[in-house]
C-alpha cells in the first residue's frame, strides 16, 4: 500500500524527484534494510590452522538473524566432535581439535597438505517444543600447509569447493575425480545441484615420467557418506566399466570419444536416497590404468547403455567387449566395493622393477549437495497474491486520479458557461 500511495503522490506532484527516488537501501543478511553506510558485519566463523591443531570459531550469530544458534547444535567433522564447553553469555562456541582427529581427511597435492574437514549446525527443538527456527548447515573448511619453504599457519575461509581425494603412488601416479562444469572447461564451482540435473565427472591420471598410460573407471558407488562401505548405496559403474546408472530412467554415459587416454568423463543423473534427510551423496569410484598401447577388453573398457538401440557400445575398441554388460559377468567377478586391490603392469620383469606402483586406487568426489525446488514454488506461489494486489492497488490509484483530473476539467468548463450567460441577462 505504500508503494501505491507514493506512486500517487509521485504523479500528483510530477516535478518532485526527490519524493520519486528516495536514498538507495542495501538489503544486509538476516533481510533487514540499511542505508550504504551501513557497517559490514563481522565474519562468523573463524579457522585458525595450527602446528598440529585446528580451531574453529563460531559466531552465535551464526547466520546473521540475531536469533543466536545453540552450542549444542553444532558439530566439526565426520565424527561429529563436540565444541568446548562454554557459557550461555558468551557470543562464540569454540572447537580445538587435532589435525587428525575428528574424521578430517588429508590430501596430498603438488605443493601443500591439505587437511579437510566440516562444521556441521543440526538444529533441534528446544523442550517440547516441535519447531526449529534455524536452517541445517554444513560448511566445509580446509587447512593447507606448503610442502617446500617454511611451515606457518594459513587459515582457509570456509567454501563451496567440492570436496575430492586423490591417490599417490610411488612413481607419481595421481588419480583424481573431479565435478566439472557442463562444458568441460573447468572444475564445478559450486557442488550444489537440483534434481534433474546432470553431475559431469572427470576422472585423470597424472602420469609424471610414466609410459602413456589409458584410464578406466572400473567400478562407481554412490554413498551418504565418505565412506564407500555405508548404506544405503547406489552402483553407478559395474562389472569392470558398464555404467549401469543408464540402464534406468537415467541418461547417465561415458562422453565420446575421450578428451586424453589419460582421462575419461562421463554423466550422471543426479538423485538422492530415499527417506534421508541429508540431501546430499558423495561418489567413489575405483580407477584403473592399462599400457596405452593396450587394447581395451572385458576387464578394460568404457561402456555405456543407449535406449534408442537398446543396447551398450564402448568408447573404444569392438562393441563385443560390452556383451558381458547384459549377463552382469564380465570375465572374473566384480569388484567388491569393500575391498580394494592392487595390481602391477607390464611384464613379470617389469612389474618386479615397479612392484610398489599403485595401478589401482580408490578416490572419492563430495558431497554433491541437492537443492530443494519446492520451496521456490511455494515462494513463487506465496508472491503470486501480493503481485495481483499491487496492479489492483496501482490500477485503483490511477482511476482516482483519472477521477479527479475529469472532475476538475468539469468544474473549470462550467464556471465559464456561468461566466459567458451574464451578459445576455443583463441586456433583458
Amino acid at each position: 500500500m505504500e508503494l501505491t500511495y507514493g506512486l500517487f503522490i509521485c504523479l500528483l506532484l510530477w516535478g518532485s524527484t526527490e519524493l520519486c527516488y528516495p536514498q538507495p537501501l542495501r538489503l544486509l543478511q538476516g533481510g533487514t534494510s540499511r542505508p550504504e553506510t551501513a557497517v559490514q558485519a563481522v565474519q562468523p566463523i573463524v579457522v585458525e590452522c595450527r602446528e598440529a591443531t585446528l580451531v574453529v570459531t563460531v559466531s552465535k550469530d551464526l547466520f546473521g538473524t540475531r536469533k543466536l544458534i545453540r552450542a549444542v547444535d553444532l558439530t566439526l567433522g565426520p565424527e561429529g566432535c563436540e565444541p568446548l564447553v562454554s557459557t550461555d553469555t558468551e557470543d562464540v562456541v569454540r572447537f580445538e581439535v587435532g589435525l587428525h582427529e575428528c574424521g578430517n581427511s588429508m590430501q596430498v597435492t603438488d605443493d601443500a597438505l591439505v587437511y579437510s574437514t566440516f562444521l556441521l549446525h543440526d538444529p533441534r527443538p528446544v523442550g517440547n517444543l516441535s519447531i526449529v527456527r534455524t536452517n541445517r548447515a554444513e560448511i566445509p573448511i580446509e587447512c593447507r600447509y606448503p610442502r617446500r619453504g617454511n611451515v606457518s599457519s594459513q587459515a582457509i575461509l570456509p567454501t563451496w569447493l567440492p570436496f575430492r581425494t586423490t591417490v599417490f603412488s610411488e612413481e607419481k601416479l595421481t588419480f583424481s575425480l573431479r565435478l566439472m562444469e557442463e562444458n568441460w572447461s573447468a572444475e564445478k564451482r559450486t557442488p550444489t545441484f537440483h534434481l534433474g540435473d546432470a553431475a559431469h565427472l572427470q576422472a585423470e591420471i597424472h602420469t609424471g615420467s610414466h609410459v602413456p598410460l589409458r584410464l578406466f573407471v572400473d567400478h562407481c558407488v554412490a554413498t551418504p557418506t565418505p565412506d564407500q562401505n555405508a548404506s544405503p548405496y547406489h552402483t553407478i559403474v559395474d562389472f569392470h566399466g558398464c555404467l549401469v546408472d543408464g540402464l534406468t530412467d537415467a541418461s547417465s554415459a561415458f562422453q565420446v570419444p575421450r578428451p586424453r587416454p589419460d582421462t575419461l568423463q562421463f554423466t550422471v543423473d543426479v538423485f538422492h536416497f530415499a527417506n534421508d534427510s541429508r540431501n546430499m551423496i558423495y561418489i567413489t569410484c575405483h580407477l584403473k590404468v592399462t599400457l596405452a598401447e593396450q587394447d581395451p577388453d572385458e576387464l578394460n573398457k568404457a561402456c555405456s547403455f543407449s535406449k534408442p538401440s537398446n543396447s551398450w557400445f564402448p568408447v573404444e575398441g569392438p562393441a563385443d567387449i560390452c556383451q558381458c554388460c547384459n549377463k552382469g559377468d564380465c570375465g572374473t567377478p566384480s569388484h567388491a566395493r569393500r575391498q580394494p586391490h592392487v595390481v602391477s603392469l607390464g611384464s613379470s620383469s617389469s612389474a618386479r622393477n615397479r612392484r610398489h606402483v599403485t595401478e589401482e586406487a580408490d578416490v572419492t568426489v563430495g558431497p554433491l549437495i541437492f537443492l530443494d525446488r519446492t520451496g521456490d514454488h511455494e515462494m513463487e506461489q506465496w508472491a503470486l497474491p501480493a503481485d495481483t494486489s499491487l496492479l489492483l492497488l496501482l490500477g485503483t490509484g490511477l482511476a482516482v486520479v483519472a477521477f479527479l483530473t475529469l472532475t476538475a476539467v468539469i468544474l473549470v468548463l462550467t464556471r465559464r458557461c456561468r461566466t459567458a450567460s451574464h451578459p445576455v441577462s443583463a441586456s433583458q
